[in-house]
């Protein structure tokens, strides 16, 4: 799958991931709904850091389509909230 990260470019990552990657984002979902600032950042560098860490980084001329779009280091709770689904950062 690949995934974006908004602000630093796209990731290749492996759908056997998904599972790793879904939990961190039930993790922020439940913090944003419980307004944890501190939880919210610590558990979106973590979901960032996975990402990067388990994924191989595409070639910045590489426009692939991005099955996930996940918001930059810096974004706020309030900024996230936007993006979100009901499902959270990472449908299913």
């Amino acid at each position: 799958m690949i995934v974006r990260i908004m602000g630093e470019g796209q990731v290749e990552l492996a759908d056997s991931h998904f599972t790793e990657l879904n939990k961190l984002d039930n993790e922020l979902l439940a913090e944003m709904e419980n307004g944890d600032g501190p939880g919210f950042r610590r558990t979106l560098n973590a979901l960032l850091e996975t990402v990067r860490s388990l994924g191989t980084p595409l070639p910045d001329a590489s426009l692939e389509p991005s099955e996930l779009i996940l918001p930059s280091p810096e974004a706020t709770l309030e900024e996230v909230r936007e993006l979100l689904s009901g499902d959270g950062l990472i449908p299913g």
